[in-house]
Parts: structure tokens; C-alpha cells; sequence
């Protein structure tokens, strides 16, 4: 421990003292803004006076990392015109979309959009801005996009560079931070179905002052998307796996409820249906049954599903304004600050609600011809009514409102002193305060006492009101008709329904200081290190929860008081040793790295990374590297209050499946860090007798202990099963009805006993002259041969699961191929994304079969865009999903496959 002390206190004394200190006048080897990455087209290579290398802290012209690094350039930002730097990545096939506006419709995060390498989850691939941790990660909305120079996306663990959170990868967006001149931009943007309708415009300027020793620059965009919410008119979307009575299950479209409806349901009291509903003038009729029904689900009729009312894209707006100012103190030695202010708001309908009540033979709104239809099916006495909530007040539904505004500064020092040395430190601060707010939902003890309503004197009263006695009397009662569509009085809603509400705020200080230099030469070169030190604070506080929530009164969500912090001290070196130097021939480097992490809740840890480069007859490059990563629980994951989701589940246990149980997430304190070891082996190759042509194929095996996550509540359900088919609540993990039936499910953060995913990185690509004009082609493509989940049970391969109801669900293959065409005045790009196919699900059913119909095949989408430029103006227009290929069986949404369909857009950009 002395030793490791020592270490600490030396690097972070060195680096904060060189880079306070006005250094000699040099010309820096290493400054902000670019990138060397290995198998990256010609045009995306950096210049050697601009260098950031991101898989490194090693910053030298000429430096090859023995991690794989892949540049998303100017023609990947432009290709798709998509409204987010993390939706262009989710282009890319090393990611997955896993949090977009069109996978967070129907919960608490919507509208958010991140980083996700190999699928593994946001958390573990650890976004930067130019270089540095920010709080804006968490939702890429934040990020000016008009200003981004390009995408640096390192694909291996790179914890020891880089600290907690990269143990899938890094991606570092690069701004250009020397803008000059003036941009603007207005574009629009509508799918084939009229819906998911974008506007957005954008400004930025920048300019040099003192002399051209400074320079300052500001952006601002703003962009708004509607949404969509027409499932119906898109194939496949209302899909579900449906139970037949002789135990098979089957992936079907249009599943709907039985035991729900919008007119309500009429059940027995052990909820098992009668097959009959109220239409809306309160008489009763036939339930609409589809082709095929058992227990609580039919396929077909005229029925709902919860999953109809969902969005498919969720509806937002954002604005961002970004400033940055540089100085240059010295020849040496730069100065920069900036900041940020981004907001994204939202205010739409989320689900409706699904109460189960018990209706008394003496309701105030059943009909004498109801009482009558209800005899003569032999319905007598109390019995349950199903509802789906889909006509409560204006609102109709539950509606989620919410404003997320992040506000960010950050300052720091960058320069050089010597032969070659260099030096940087920053500090960034940043708030995220999140205001959000769930409506029109049931207070619980009033919504039961609204519906419990008898007739006085020929008016319906609440029957707390109705006897002589005032003990529970609550006069401000209103009764709530809920036999029939459309019956639900305004008052009934006002008394009976409201709103949870919750401000949030997110605090990241982050601090950190590093030297790199040349101190010595072998045989081979000059060794190449560099150490520093990082500080972290993260603090989640609640500034207000609604009272209704703090007494758990509503019977969907209640908000809950959500505090916690945790912070970090590290300290960290690396060096770059060359063996062997002959010239036009061979060159060998071995690269190490170690970091030491204090975190104020697990204590220390250790993560280090190995590797070596071999440069053979300059166009060859081999590399390896074998790292010990590290991830310890995020803030959220340690601290987040409970949220809740509703999902229709089968049940294992009871041998069915039920409609509507609510599912609890929320952070863990107990959770313990993830240590991962990653091997990475490959190599590119860049013939020199063809110019503007390299190949790279790189394979990598990543084995993660201790995982932490949640899992989705099919698999729970099933490992419990598995676990102790005697205990159905899984230790507390699942809470039942007084019946058996299925009532919640906690999914919160757990650490699992671990995971692994082995693949192979292919890109490939070539640049050449064409008549006056330049020809670009570019391949990138990612083969996972598995994916494991190891959980106490056997181990499972999810790799060609793609229904996405399975955790890290995911293809086999993904593949990116575009070819782009520019000659002065015009512009082309065509893109072809394929999606690879798999099953839906591994689930068995009651008959230990599997599911029929469970395969997904592939999907290609090809993607068009051109460009018209003349003088400064540039009109541009674009295409995805050219030919509308249809969605797999979706029953909500798929982080996998395009759900929207066609989708045109276009706009207009000036430059001068």
C-alpha cells in the first residue's frame, strides 16, 4: 500500500505541477483534435500537428495502440441525416440501440439515446468530449451536432487509459474546436406513414482574436420530433407469444386480453372471464374473440393489447447552445474553456391503466337490461370487472411529462515543455436536473371507493357516503362509472386521479492532470510514457417528491426520495517500449498500462492493460493487447428510485401466461464492481501499391465477473424455476396475488456471476479519383460467435436471440457497406445495413416445446442520400429504409431492427 501511495502522490504532484507552469516555447507534439486510427480511410487520418490518440494516453504522430480503433468520419455524421450522434453510431454494427426515442416509449428514460458497444450495456462503454469525462453522457441529445468533427470509437477495454467504464470500449467525440465563419442549417423530416415528424435548425459561428492567439466559438440548435403512434400501420408490431390449451406456445400477431377491456371485461372473482364485456351505453355483449383463445389471451377479435397504446417513437424536443474559448498563453501553452446548456422536454401519452375491481350486485350503474343479460348468463352476484383505462378525462391515459436540462462548464490547460513532452489537466462540472411527472393515474383508496357506488334516492353515491354513519364518509367522492367506454364523469376524475412528480438532480465533478514524453531511447527508439492522476464526485440528490408519492397513494407509480454519491481517486501510467526498428521491414512495440482506483464505496482496485504492435514492410500492422477492466457501480445503479413498467408475462410456476404485471426497477447499494479481462488479437493491412486501400480484422474475447444488471423479467421467471421450483416468489423477488396469480416483479440492479462475448471486428475500405470527383467505399461488419450469460444456472448463448425480450439480445451479424461519390457541386451516398436473423426467443412452453413460429430472418435496409452545392448554400435530402422493409414480431419495441419504416428527410446548410 506504501508503494501504491507513493505512486498516487508522486504522479499527481508532477502533472498538477508541470501543467500549472508556463512552459518554453516548443512546438507541441501533441495537441486537441484528431486521431490515428489504424484500417480508417485516408481522408479521416489526423495531421501530425492535431493529435489525440483515444486508445491511449500515449499522444506521438506515428503512434499505432495495440487497440483496435475505428473513426466514425464526415461521411458516417452525414449518411442517414440522423437527428443524434448516438443514432449514427447505432449505425455502425459494433453497437446496439439500446436506448433511443424508439426503445424508450413506455418508460421513465424515454426519449434518451446512448452509447452501447457489443451490447453490453450503456454503462460499460464510456463515452468522452474531446478527450474528457462529461455529464452530458448519460443522453448524447446534449451534444452540439453541427460541431462534430468526428467519432473516435475505441473497440477493446481501455479501463487502464481511460478508468471505470470502458470495458467494452471508448467512443471520444472530437469537436471541431477551430471552426471559423458561419454555419446554419434547417432541415425536415416525415416517414412513409405520415408520422415521426421532424423539424430542427442550427447555427454556429466562430472566429480568432488577439492576433489569431485565441479563438472563440458558439452553437445552438434546436430540434423537434413528434413521435409516432400508429402501430397498426406498420406490420408485425402488435406481436406476441400466445399460450394454446394444449401447452404450445406460438409467436402470433395481434394477441389481445381476455381478462381486459375497454369496456370492461366481466370476470369471475378468481378473474377467470366469462367471455362477455359492456359496450358503451352499459348493456352487455359477446367479448370479441380472435381465432384462437385460452385463459387470459386471444388472437384476433376486436380486442386490446396494453402494447397498442404505446408509442413506437416517442415524441421529444431539445435545444442545445455549446461555447468554447481557447488562448493561447504561450507558443506552448494553451488555455480553453467552455460551456454548455441542453434541455430536452417532452409531454405525451404513455399507457393506459389496467385495474382489476369487484363489481356489487347493487352498483349504481348497472341497467336493469345488464342485470338482466348478466343473469341469463349466469352471472349472479358480485363478480370482477377488467378494465383498460383508455377513457379517463381528457388525457385518456397515464401522460408522462418530462424536462431533463443539463448545464456544463469545464476549463483546463493543454501544452508541451522539452524534447517532446506534453501535458494536459482539466475540470468539468455538470448538472443534470430531471423534472418529471407522471398524470392522470389511480389514487389508489379513492379510485376504490369512486367505483364502489350504489344508488340513494335514485342518484349514484359513493358507498362510504351512503349509510348513516360518518366515520368513513369522504364528501368530496365522486363515482366513477366504469361499465362501458366513455362513462367515466369529469368529476370522477378529478377526485379519483392524479399526478406523481419527481426533480432529480445529477452532479459530476471531474478533475484530472497527465504528462507524456520521450524520456530515454533503446536500440530500437525512443520509450514512450505517460501518468497522471483523475479525480470523480457523482451526487444524486431528490429536490422534491409529490406528497401523494411519499404516502404511496397511487397505485401505478410512486415516486420515491432518491439520494447517494460516491467518489474516486485514481492514478495511472503507461509506456510504450520499441524492441525492434529495421527500417522498411520490421517494427516492434510492447505497450503497458496500469491504473489504481480508490472508490470511496468498494475501496481499491486495480486495472492494467498489455499488448505489443509488429509493423511488417510498412503495410502490415499486427497487434495484441490482454486488459483487466473495471466498472463500478454507476450512481444510478447504486441509488435510483424505483420506477415502474407494466408487461404481460408467462408464467413458469402456474403454466400461463397473464396480462399487465407490474415490473419495479430501482438502484442496489450492495453492489459490488465488475472486473473484466478482454483479449484482443488482429491486425490491418494497407498495400501500398494501391493506394486508399486497407483491410482490418481484428477478434476479441471479453469474460466479465460479477456482472451488474438487470434481467428481464421472462428470464427471471425462469432461472427462479429453475432455482427452486418450490419457492414462486423467488425469495421475495416476486410478489403474488392471494390467488398465485402474478401481481409484481422486482427487476433492480443485481450482480450476476458473470458474462462473455467472443467476435470478430471486420472494416475494410478504399478511396480513389473518379473522373473530377472522389469514390468512396467503406464495409464495416461485427460477428459475435457467442454471447454468454452465466447466472448460477446453465450457462445460456443469447448471441441470435434478437426478439428483444432477452437480455444482450443481439444478431449473430451486422454489416454496414456504403459507397459515397463527391464531384464539386454534388454529392451521393448509398448505404446498405444488414440485420442478422435469429430466433425470437428461447422460451419452452408448458409441453417443454418450443415456440412455433420463432424465427426472425434477416433485414437489409438500404439507405439513400445526395448533396447540391452551389456558393455557400448546400441542399441535401435523404432516404432510410428505402424499400420499407417491415419490422420483425414486435410485441413493444426491438433495439435490433428499424421499427419507423420509410423515412424522408431533407434540409438546407449554409457556410461561409
Amino acid at each position: 500500500m506504501k508503494s501504491i501511495r507513493l505512486f498516487w502522490y508522486a504522479s499527481t504532484a508532477l502533472s498538477m505541477t508541470l501543467s500549472l507552469a508556463p512552459a518554453s516555447a516548443q512546438t507541441a507534439d501533441a495537441a486537441d483534435g484528431a486521431s490515428i486510427a489504424e484500417a480508417a480511410p485516408s481522408d479521416n487520418a489526423a495531421s501530425n500537428d492535431d493529435i489525440v490518440v483515444t486508445s491511449s494516453r500515449i499522444q506521438r504522430s506515428g503512434f499505432n495502440a495495440p487497440t483496435p480503433t475505428t473513426v466514425i468520419g464526415e461521411a458516417e455524421l452525414r449518411q442517414g441525416n440522423r437527428p443524434s450522434v448516438a443514432q449514427v453510431l447505432n449505425d455502425s454494427p459494433q453497437f446496439r440501440a439500446t436506448s433511443t426515442p424508439a426503445t424508450t416509449t413506455g418508460n421513465t428514460t424515454s426519449g434518451t439515446s446512448t452509447a452501447d458497444l457489443r451490447g453490453l450495456g450503456a454503462v460499460r462503454t464510456l463515452t468522452l468530449l474531446n478527450g474528457h469525462r462529461f455529464n452530458g453522457a448519460s443522453d448524447l441529445n446534449t451534444v452540439p451536432q453541427n460541431l462534430i468533427k468526428r467519432v473516435d470509437v475505441v473497440t477493446g477495454g481501455a479501463s487502464a487509459a481511460w478508468g471505470s467504464g470502458a470495458v467494452a470500449g471508448v467512443v471520444n467525440i472530437i469537436l471541431d474546436d477551430e471552426m471559423k465563419g458561419w454555419r446554419m442549417g434547417a432541415q425536415t423530416g416525415v416517414s412513409s406513414r405520415g408520422d415521426t415528424a421532424r423539424y430542427g435548425a442550427d447555427i454556429a459561428w466562430g472566429t480568432e482574436f488577439a492576433g489569431g492567439r485565441g479563438h472563440f466559438m458558439i452553437s445552438a440548435d434546436y430540434m423537434r420530433e413528434q413521435g409516432a403512434f400508429g402501430r397498426k400501420s406498420r406490420p408485425n408490431l402488435e406481436s406476441s407469444v400466445f399460450q394454446r390449451a394444449d401447452g404450445q406456445l406460438v409467436l402470433a400477431r395481434d394477441v389481445n386480453y381476455t381478462i381486459i377491456n375497454n369496456g370492461g371485461s366481466i370476470l369471475r372473482l378468481n378473474a377467470t372471464p366469462y367471455n362477455l364485456s359492456f359496450n358503451p351505453d352499459g348493456s352487455v355483449g359477446p367479448l370479441p374473440l380472435g381465432s384462437d383463445t385460452y385463459g387470459q389471451f386471444t388472437v384476433g377479435g376486436n380486442g386490446q393489447n396494453i402494447y397498442d397504446y404505446v408509442a413506437v417513437s416517442s415524441p421529444y424536443q431539445r435545444n442545445n447552445v455549446y461555447a468554447r474559448a481557447t488562448y493561447d498563453i504561450t507558443d506552448s501553452l494553451k488555455l480553453w474553456v467552455d460551456g454548455s446548456y441542453s434541455r430536452m422536454w417532452s409531454n405525451y401519452t404513455f399507457f393506459p391503466e389496467t385495474p382489476i375491481v369487484a363489481i356489487m350486485p347493487d352498483n349504481a350503474f348497472l341497467t336493469q337490461t345488464a342485470r338482466n343479460q348478466l343473469a341469463a348468463a349466469g352471472v349472479t352476484g358480485p363478480f370482477a370487472l377488467g378494465r383498460i383505462m383508455d377513457d379517463a378525462g381528457p388525457d385518456r391515459m397515464l401522460n408522462f411529462k418530462f424536462s431533463r436540462r443539463n448545464l456544463e462548464g469545464a476549463f483546463g490547460l493543454k501544452g508541451s515543455f522539452g524534447d517532446g513532452w506534453g501535458y494536459d489537466a482539466y475540470y468539468d462540472h455538470g448538472e443534470l436536473r430531471a423534472d418529471q411527472s407522471l398524470y392522470n393515474q389511480r389514487i389508489t383508496a379513492k379510485f376504490n371507493n369512486a367505483v364502489d357506488a350504489v344508488l340513494v334516492n335514485g342518484k349514484p353515491v359513493c358507498r362510504i357516503n351512503a349509510d348513516a354513519s360518518t366515520a368513513n364518509d369522504d364528501p368530496s367522492c365522486a363515482p366513477i362509472n366504469l361499465l362501458g367506454n366513455g362513462n367515466i364523469s369529469a368529476a370522477g376524475v378529478a377526485y379519483a386521479f392524479g399526478g406523481t412528480r419527481s426533480i432529480v438532480t445529477t452532479k459530476l465533478d471531474a478533475a484530472g492532470a497527465s504528462m507524456h514524453g520521450q524520456p530515454f531511447s533503446t536500440w530500437a527508439g525512443k520509450v514512450d510514457i505517460a501518468f497522471g492522476a483523475d479525480f470523480r464526485w457523482e451526487k444524486l440528490t431528490t429536490n422534491h417528491i409529490d406528497p401523494l408519492s411519499l404516502s404511496k397513494a397511487f397505485t401505478t407509480l410512486n415516486s420515491a426520495p432518491t439520494n447517494g454519491g460516491f467518489s474516486v481517486r485514481e492514478a495511472f501510467g503507461e509506456v510504450n517500449v520499441p524492441l525492434l526498428d529495421i527500417a522498411d521491414a520490421i517494427h516492434l512495440e510492447v505497450n503497458g498500462a496500469a491504473r489504481y482506483s480508490d472508490y470511496s464505496t468498494s475501496g481499491g482496485i486495480w486495472s492494467w492493460k498489455t499488448g505489443g504492435t509488429m509493423r511488417i514492410a510498412n503495410d502490415l500492422l499486427l497487434r495484441s493487447v490482454y486488459s483487466r477492466d473495471i466498472r463500478s457501480p454507476s450512481i444510478v445503479e447504486y441509488f435510483l428510485g424505483r420506477a415502474t413498467n407494466k408487461a404481460d408475462l408467462y408464467d413458469p410456476f402456474r403454466k400461463e401466461t397473464q396480462a399487465s404485471v407490474s415490473i419495479y426497477t430501482g438502484g442496489n447499494p450492495k453492489l459490488t464492481p465488475e472486473i473484466s479481462h478482454t483479449l484482443t488479437l488482429g491486425g490491418s493491412y494497407s498495400p501500398h501499391y494501391v493506394r486508399g486501400l486497407s483491410f482490418s480484422v481484428d477478434y476479441y474475447d471479453i469474460k466479465i465477473d460479477n456482472v451488474i444488471t438487470t434481467i428481464t423479467p421472462t428470464d427471471t421467471l425462469t432461472q427462479c424455476l429453475k432455482a427452486n421450483p418450490n419457492d414462486p416468489t423467488c425469495g421475495g423477488v416476486i410478489t403474488r396475488k392471494a390467488n398465485g396469480e402474478l401481481e409484481s416483479l422486482s427487476a433492480t440492479y443485481r450482480n450476476l456471476i458473470s458474462y462473455g462475448t467472443r467476435g470478430l471486428d471486420i472494416e475494410a475500405s478504399y478511396r480513389t479519383s473518379l473522373g473530377s470527383g472522389k469514390l468512396g467505399f467503406r464495409v464495416l461488419a461485427n460477428h459475435i460467435f457467442d454471447l454468454t450469460i452465466r447466472d448460477g444456472g446453465q450457462p445460456r448463448d443469447v448471441a441470435g436471440i434478437v426478439g428483444g425480450d432477452t437480455a444482450f439480445s443481439t444478431p449473430k451479424w451486422r454489416l454496414t457497406g456504403s459507397v459515397t461519390y463527391e464531384n464539386g457541386g454534388f454529392g451521393a451516398d448509398l448505404r446498405a445495413r444488414y440485420v442478422g436473423g435469429g430466433i425470437f426467443s428461447a422460451q419452452v412452453g408448458p409441453n417443454d416445446k418450443p415456440i412455433l413460429n420463432n424465427q426472425i430472418s434477416a433485414r437489409t435496409y438500404i439507405d439513400l442520400g445526395l448533396q447540391f452545392k452551389t456558393g455557400p448554400f448546400t441542399l441535401f435530402g435523404n432516404i432510410n429504409n428505402l424499400f420499407d422493409a417491415n419490422p420483425p414480431y414486435t410485441p413493444y419495441n426491438n433495439p435490433n431492427y428499424d421499427v419507423i419504416g420509410r423515412y424522408f428527410s431533407g434540409g438546407v446548410k449554409l457556410k461561409f
